[in-house]
């Protein structure tokens, strides 16, 4: 009978538990979970464990957090001496370091959330949302030097629905991708699965987030906002000013309108605010500063923006 692979898993967000977890399921050997340190968190922010560690805690795996792995001799002896056939890595948030990736028979394999060689980088899944795709998919390849530029093993693709935010898009990649990493696995100890090259020409990337791309900027097109708010929720967030505070936008849609960007429009109950090329979102929930998400509705009632008033 065969030995189940004998693996190493370096993660650390709630994308990577499915993955995680459809090893265990598949009879693979996970000989060390690989996570960050415990971070603060909360507005208390007391230190808490990462949702990998969580997972692995109640399977009784065993735990390493390093703070670093590129010249930790301790890490290395312990990789070393476990002798992996594989180490799966899904959103572990470190490089590998050359003797890591040099390590496995079957390499380190990442779970990667894009069509590769789109969308290299932290943000896929939310870049492919605000740059209006259609169409995304989970990658697995081989890890090398380079920023996600490893062969490709695998891809799946898989549809973005309008109504998709990264909150909801995320959940369904994982899962798809934990199937995926399975079947990519059983692919490389049998032996019929051929690696290739990414195409450099079709190659994109998909930065870390920071705060001010949250900003709505109002000489956008409505839908160019419109998908920036799917893929940025639920951090940073949209937001704009009103009256001198910031107020958050959860959810809007496009609709027909010429008025002016960032000109409101109040007609009953419903708040329009004009965009770029002769377009216009339509609110439909906001958060003031200070305050819960609420109705535009509500806003309107309490706020009482004028036809005329601007955004930003």
């Amino acid at each position: 009978m065969t030995q189940p692979l004998k693996l190493v898993f370096c993660g650390t967000p709630a994308f990577a538990v499915p993955t995680l977890e459809k090893l265990l399921e598949a009879g693979f050997t996970v000989s060390l979970a690989v996570t960050q340190p415990d971070r603060p968190r909360g507005r208390g922010m007391e230190f808490a464990a990462s949702p990998v560690k969580d997972r692995a805690l109640r399977f009784g795996l065993p735990i390493t957090q390093p703070q670093r792995i590129k010249d930790n001799d301790d890490f290395r002896n312990r990789l070393t001496a476990i002798q992996p056939d594989a180490i799966i890595v899904v959103g572990y948030g470190r490089i590998i370091p050359q003797w890591m990736i040099d390590l496995p028979r079957f390499g380190n394999i990442n779970l990667h959330a894009s069509l590769l060689p789109k969308y290299r980088g932290a943000a896929p899944i939310q870049w492919a949302i605000a740059r209006g795709e259609t169409v995304t998919g989970v990658t697995t390849m081989r890890i090398n030097a380079g920023l996600d530029t490893g062969d490709i093993l695998l891809q799946k693709e898989v549809f973005i629905a309008p109504e998709d935010t990264t909150e909801t898009l995320g959940p369904r990649l994982a899962a798809i991708g934990a199937d995926l990493t399975i079947e990519t696995l059983r692919g490389l100890s049998a032996g019929n699965i051929s690696p290739r090259p990414q195409d450099e020409r079709q190659a994109s990337l998909a930065p870390t987030l920071k705060k001010e791309d949250g900003g709505i900027d109002f000489r956008r097109e409505a839908n160019e906002i419109w998908n920036r708010m799917r893929g940025f929720q639920p951090w940073p967030g949209a937001f704009t000013s009103f009256r001198g505070k910031n107020l958050n936008v959860w959810q809007a849609k496009p609709v027909e309108s010429r008025t002016e960007p960032g000109e409101l429009f109040i007609d009953n109950h419903r708040l329009i605010v004009g965009c770029g090329r002769n377009s216009a979102l339509e609110l439909m929930v906001v958060q003031p500063e200070g305050k819960r998400q609420m109705a535009v509705r509500d806003f309107i009632q309490g706020y009482k923006p004028r036809t005329g008033e601007l955004f930003g």
